[in-house]
């Protein structure tokens, strides 16, 4: 797991089930490497609802499955978001990305939420402002099955396809904030993570080719396009691949700031279409196809 969760009241977790059953799941998620093991022990005892139930959680979690997939849930900037097993996992990280974005979104702002997974940004975002107006896209069925069950209930739209494809073409020009939590981790680094990612969510998820910014640099192409003047593009990356991005960014018309977190460890690139001037062309600082 990415995190320690906020959790509910300890004894709520042994209501139903008793102390030995928490000491012995502890046991187990700490013989099987769990750093977060009585935080995590406590999840699955207020998750469980017999103990044939809980027996089958902690088998699932000691066989390597992500917490959040076992229990179906990830807490994710202060919202339960439904996770379906193979979806990416929101990381606590990522909760600097959606600050980002809530401080500069306005009442009835549309926000889209590019390559999705589970939605958790777009709905975090959504969140921190009335009247907004949110779609979400992923080109992976199973994480847009997954997206509307978090988007749709708070009136989103979810469409499936790659990139900007599936997109109304009616939201060209018109995005506020275009959230677009790409993978960005390089190809030959795949190996290097943790199991629960690197065996458990889609590849698609995780890879971004060879110095991990492929993807971003299909994003920015298009930002301009569909971003409304002012309109602001958001990624995750690494603090080293943040001036590569910057410069990806400038090479595509957008106004480029990196802004980074010691505290969750996190680096996110702000790229910003410059506003319409009076009496000048209208599609003022576009990019250079």
């Amino acid at each position: 797991m990415s995190a320690s969760p906020s959790l509910p009241p300890f004894s709520a977790s042994l209501s139903s089930l008793s102390l030995t059953s928490f000491s012995t799941v502890v046991t187990r998620l700490r013989a099987a490497g769990c750093v977060f093991a009585e935080e995590e022990a406590h999840m699955l005892l207020s998750a469980a609802r017999t103990p044939d139930d809980l027996a089958a959680m902690v088998d699932r979690r000691v066989a390597g499955l992500p917490l959040e997939h076992v229990v179906g849930w990830a807490e994710f900037h202060g919202l339960r978001i439904a996770l379906d097993p193979g979806v990416f996992v929101p990381r606590r990280r990522t909760e600097f990305l959606v600050r980002q974005a809530a401080s500069r979104v306005r009442p009835g702002a549309v926000v889209v939420d590019l390559g999705c997974g589970s939605g958790a940004l777009g709905a975090a975002v959504a969140a921190s402002q009335e009247r907004v107006e949110l779609h979400a896209a992923d080109i992976d069925p199973a994480a847009v099955r997954c997206a509307r069950r978090n988007v749709a209930a708070i009136g989103g739209r979810v469409y499936e396809g790659d990139l900007y494809e599936p997109l109304p073409t009616a939201l060209r020009g018109r995005i506020d904030i275009l959230l677009a939590n790409m993978p960005y981790v390089p190809t030959d680094e795949i190996e290097l993570l943790p199991a629960e990612a690197r065996v458990h969510e889609a590849r698609v998820a995780l890879d971004g080719g060879t110095d991990g910014l492929d993807v971003l640099r299909r994003v920015a192409a298009e930002a301009v396009l569909w971003l409304a003047p002012d309109g602001h593009l958001l990624v995750e990356t690494t603090e080293r691949q943040a001036p590569a991005a910057s410069e990806v960014f400038a090479r595509c018309g957008l106004t480029p700031k990196v802004a980074t977190s010691e505290e969750l460890y996190a680096t996110v690139v702000v790229g910003t279409r410059p506003a319409l001037r009076h009496g000048r062309g209208e599609h003022e600082g576009s990019f250079a196809r």
